[in-house]
């Protein structure tokens, strides 16, 4: 990596560029126009000022009097040089300004479309926290260099204006400016070389402490009850230790390089005052042309570090988007259709699959897997079709072909005969529903969760949900019923209330297709059985219902039931004929029954010691309080 970027980092960083300039060119125009004014008004104020001293200070202390017109005119052109020079300042700032949060904002949006567009086993490849580095930390780090670039181009232009001032000047001095000027950019090409691995490691060192620390804010729960807390201080302590380290080196390298940016430019003034003095001894040149080229001088050193800057952040701005493009151009979107099934009207939908073959992508290092082989069955419409099997036997994985999360291998899954690849996004999720087998729950009021802004669900539609979902009740008995705050993931609201309201979010869409992946397991078995019931009548009768069920309760709910085992469907029919005849679905079933059961008994005993012990409420199966 460090000798390629050595090699390299120049060449791609001015790809980089030349890429943002492409995509911006009339505001990177304007900011270049402004700071090629600023250039240019820097070498004529050198002059005016060679001008003011040579030929109206000078006489002036010479001939002990003072030429009043001199001294207005001087002034006017010293302001007038001033004021354009503030002209080109303010179109090179606002210019390299606008152009730089203009392209970070266009690609922060063109990674989060490609998020969008990238399937989940895409996804689960991937941390969180490098997702979140490469839209917001990468992207600003690929266009940081933005900002001086007009003036480093602005300072170019000043550059060879100035050399050619100088010939114009005095050949003596010239060539003191073509020794001073190479130096400057040789010295920027080093000290690029030198940063790039530095800035990559950096860049990458921000990439993981970003993933830890979000890592152990979503598993706050996990590290507080095993005891965690030490060892999660101790990983994120180490990683940004390391971030620490690559920064620090990052400044130690800067701190070599700024000096001598610094010191080259006042090197040269140096010489010029020499070299200037033995020239202007023997008469080649004036104290005019001295003075004019000694502040020209001067003056260099601030704008010429406009190079150094863009060079010193070229490395940074490579990493991010070495680490941006890998999101860009990764491959496997899911590119959807152009058929619509409007689902006003329609009733229940039907759902197919027909001869479905499904394996994830492995990880690097990884052996590929099968996951379905052969799937076929049909949800017919207003049913219900409960899966069954042991785990790792695939539903989680219909229920996520089912919408479309991910594309089976081979075979295909329809909704009302339409093959789910043809359908537009919009109208896919305007049928279809799931919910998940773990609910997630926004930091936002109760209403805002069940609508997220979508049209057409008011106050009526939000109850009329949250009554199916048997969510209704504890909603109406929260401080400020739908304007209740329910916290970051729902912390306020035990597992069973969470699971209802996630349900009610996808009902009061009114799915033709439901699709529940184990979404009530933190559900009391009553409650369950009621929603199940809700939904095969009156408000629900309109929806068809995919459920993964481990309940036996649930399951009798179920018109079929499809018993898979290791990816392919080994039996299908009634809850009572695969009893009968199917003994790994009896075994499997009978299981979670007997763990029901026991479950049902220590909690029948809790109660009854909380009531000899006169204690608080206990808990009922479901996680809620019972009085």
């Amino acid at each position: 990596m460090a000798s390629r970027t050595s090699g390299d980092v120049l060449r791609q960083g001015m790809r980089v560029l030349g890429r943002a300039i492409r995509e911006q060119p009339r505001i990177f125009a304007l900011a270049v126009g402004g700071s090629v004014l600023f250039s240019l008004l820097i070498i004529a104020n050198s002059y005016v000022v060679g001008w003011v001293v040579g030929d109206v200070v000078v006489p002036s202390i010479a001939d002990g009097r003072l030429e009043w017109g001199l001294v207005v005119l001087a002034a006017v052109a010293l302001f007038a040089v001033s004021v354009l020079r503030v002209v080109g300042i303010l179109g090179r700032r606002l210019g390299a300004g606008y152009m730089q949060y203009r392209l970070q904002a266009a690609w922060r949006r063109r990674v989060t479309r490609r998020y969008l567009e990238l399937p989940v086993s895409w996804h689960q490849r991937h941390s969180t926290g490098t997702l979140l580095s490469n839209a917001n930390s990468d992207v600003e780090s690929m266009f940081h260099p933005i900002a001086p670039l007009p003036f480093a181009v602005g300072t170019v232009v000043m550059l060879v204006s100035a050399v050619s001032a100088l010939f114009a000047t005095d050949w003596a001095l010239a060539l003191v400016g073509l020794a001073i000027f190479p130096s400057l950019f040789a010295l920027n090409v080093v000290y690029s070389r030198a940063m790039a691995p530095r800035q990559a490691r950096a860049q990458q060192m921000r990439a993981e402490v970003s993933d830890i620390a979000h890592e152990s804010f979503d598993g706050a729960l996990v590290v507080k009850t095993m005891g965690r807390e030490a060892e999660e201080t101790d990983r994120f302590r180490a990683r940004a230790n390391e971030l620490r380290d690559s920064l620090i080196s990052v400044g130690k390298l800067r701190s070599i390089f700024d000096p001598l940016l610094e010191s080259l430019p006042n090197l040269g003034t140096l010489a010029v005052l020499l070299v200037g003095m033995v020239r202007l001894r023997h008469g080649a040149i004036s104290v005019t042309e001295l003075v004019s080229v000694a502040y020209l001088f001067t003056v260099l050193a601030f704008p010429v570090r406009a190079i150094g800057w863009v060079l010193a952040e070229l490395p940074r701005s490579v990493a991010g988007w070495e680490r941006v493009r890998k999101v860009v151009e990764a491959t496997g979107e899911m590119r959807y259709g152009d058929v619509t099934i409007d689902p006003v009207g329609r009733g229940p939908a039907e759902l197919t699959f027909r001869d479905v073959g499904f394996g994830y992508e492995p990880a690097e290092g990884e052996s590929p897997g099968q996951v379905l082989t052969d799937v076929g069955f049909t949800v017919e419409p207003g049913r219900t079709v409960a899966l069954v099997g042991p785990t790792g036997s695939g539903k989680s994985t219909i229920a996520a072909l089912a919408l479309r999360l991910v594309d089976p291998g081979s075979g295909e899954v329809a909704l009302d005969g339409v093959e789910l690849r043809r359908l537009t996004a919009a109208s896919l999720a305007a049928n279809v529903a799931l919910v998940a087998q773990v609910p997630f729950v926004f930091d936002d009021t109760v209403r805002a969760n069940i609508t997220l802004d979508r049209a057409g669900i008011g106050d009526d539609e939000v109850w009329a949900a949250l009554r199916l979902a048997e969510a209704d009740g504890f909603v109406a008995a929260l401080p400020d019923g739908l304007d209740t705050m329910v916290g970051e993931r729902g912390t306020s609201l035990s597992g069973g209330q969470r699971q209802r309201l996630t349900l009610a979010r996808a009902l009061a869409g009114k799915p033709r297709m439901l699709v529940l992946d184990d979404a009530t397991s933190a559900v009391d078995p009553r409650v369950e059985a009621s929603i199940l019931a809700g939904l095969r009548s009156g408000a629900g009768a309109g929806t068809s219902i995919l459920v993964v069920a481990y309940r036996r309760a649930t399951i009798a709910l179920a018109d079929e039931v499809i018993y898979l085992e290791r990816g392919r469907v080994r039996a299908r029919g009634t809850h009572e004929e695969l009893l009968a005849t199917v003994p790994g679905y009896t075994d499997l079933v009978t299981a979670y029954e007997q763990a029901e059961a026991q479950r049902e008994r220590e909690l029948a005993q809790q109660r009854e010691t909380d009531s000899d012990d006169e204690q608080v409420p206990s808990l009922a199966p479901g996680g809620e309080a019972t009085t």
